[in-house]
């Protein structure tokens, strides 16, 4: 039931994700390097917080400060990836950046709940 829950607050934080990176590289044309970290890093307090009102259990393993703290560290590596995959489908492959980013979004998801399950939050 968590992962399901999970995936619902995954998909508003992909929403903000890659609306607001559709609407700055689209919309606007700016470049999708900066706009891409940029979005990730909103996304990645969107699903804080939604994450910890409807998912997990916020305080018991870490405080909150620490607790913020490790997310955006399992968040760091997910930063990684997300640059990685958008990098070499935009660069190299010549992909659309609509389409590069949803891969991307898609293939940090698991590491962010796995992470975060993991890592940040206790397990009941």
């Amino acid at each position: 039931m968590r992962i399901f829950k999970y995936f619902l607050v995954g998909g508003v934080a992909a929403t903000v994700d890659i609306g607001f990176f559709s609407f700055f590289t689209g919309y606007l044309n700016w470049s999708w390097l900066p706009i891409s970290i940029a979005t990730f890093i909103l996304a990645t307090l969107v699903n804080y917080v939604l994450s910890i009102k409807y998912v997990f259990e916020s305080g018991i393993k870490h405080k909150r400060h620490t607790e913020l703290v490790c997310v955006f560290i399992v968040s760091g590596l997910a930063l990684f990836v997300n640059q990685f995959v958008l990098y070499i489908a935009i660069e190299y492959l010549s992909w659309p950046l609509l389409a590069s980013k949803f891969l991307a979004t898609g293939l940090v998801f698991f590491w962010n709940y796995f992470g975060r399950s993991k890592f940040v939050f206790t397990t009941n």
